[in-house]
């Protein structure tokens, strides 16, 4: 199923609702995924952006189109084009989640909009999340996802090398094998993630995608390292180029009491993904 340009836009406003369980499971999953000491337990902290195992999408098997993403249509709008990209997005923060909570999200699509880049035609959609948990809103964020069509061969951005000026920059290793326990734990079956002849042959990548969420939640878990003394407030990101699974992966930081300036880069030193957080004090 497709639309139109204009029948697109019928879509604005649309609301999708939904409700989980904060279970520690995935959440242990994923610390013990990505390295981490702790592994949460009932009545921990959530960490910022770990609301990213929940509420997930479990269409059947029989409704996934040949990318692995459910068919086009339902909540989000039937494009025709046929390359799907989370591009970044804005995330408030309000009250902690914790491990056992009851939770509900509400989606709504704020916006959707037809645009000409680098690579053709292009529609960006806008959907605003807000989850909400025991002590009310816990988090808001605009999700922004593009579509675009698949090039016939790999064109690389040209170069955008990482700032001067950096506090911290940390390796961070990343290999088939994360993105696939990261692509179970989301439940996310695109196969730019874990199938390299899909990847390669019908997208026309060189490797194995790193997921957006994967590079903005490790952005977040490397500046909460490096600033332990503050709580994230708000961040917002952008993704600028992909990193693949052959790619040596590098976060890096800049910033102060306020705010601190996070980017991920690949092994050419070439900056994947932007991000901006700022912080606040106390327990609230």
């Amino acid at each position: 199923m497709t639309a139109s340009a204009d029948d697109l836009t019928a879509w604005v406003g649309r609301v999708e609702h939904a409700d989980d369980v904060v279970q520690p499971t995935p959440a242990r999953a994923l610390a013990a995924t990505l390295n981490l000491p702790d592994h949460p337990r009932d009545g921990d902290r959530l960490p910022p952006l770990w609301h990213w195992l929940y509420f997930l999408p479990t269409a059947p098997a029989s409704t996934l189109g040949r990318d692995g993403h459910p068919a086009r249509g339902g909540f989000l709008p039937p494009v025709a084009l046929e390359r799907r990209m989370w591009a970044g997005g804005r995330l408030w923060f309000h009250h902690d989640l914790r491990v056992g909570d009851a939770v509900v999200r509400t989606s709504q699509i704020t916006s959707v909009q037809h645009k000409n880049g680098r690579a053709g035609p292009m529609v960006l959609v806008t959907v605003r999340h807000t989850v909400t948990g025991p002590a009310g809103v816990a988090v808001e964020e605009d999700h922004d996802i593009v579509y675009v069509n698949p090039p016939a061969s790999y064109v690389a951005r040209p170069p955008d090398p990482l700032p001067h000026g950096l506090d911290w920059e940390d390796d961070q290793p990343v290999d088939p094998v994360l993105l696939f326990r990261f692509s179970a734990l989301t439940f996310n079956a695109h196969r730019i993630h874990y199938d390299r002849p899909y990847a390669t042959e019908v997208e026309h990548y060189p490797g194995l995608v790193v997921h957006g969420p994967l590079q903005a939640l490790l952005l977040v878990q490397a500046a909460r390292r490096h600033r332990p003394d503050v709580r994230v407030a708000t961040f917002r990101y952008r993704a600028h180029r992909p990193l693949f699974d052959f790619d040596t992966w590098t976060l890096a930081g800049r910033g102060d009491d306020g705010e601190t300036e996070v980017f991920s880069a690949n092994g050419d030193g070439d900056v994947a993904m932007r991000g901006t957080l700022t912080w606040r004090r106390g327990d609230g």
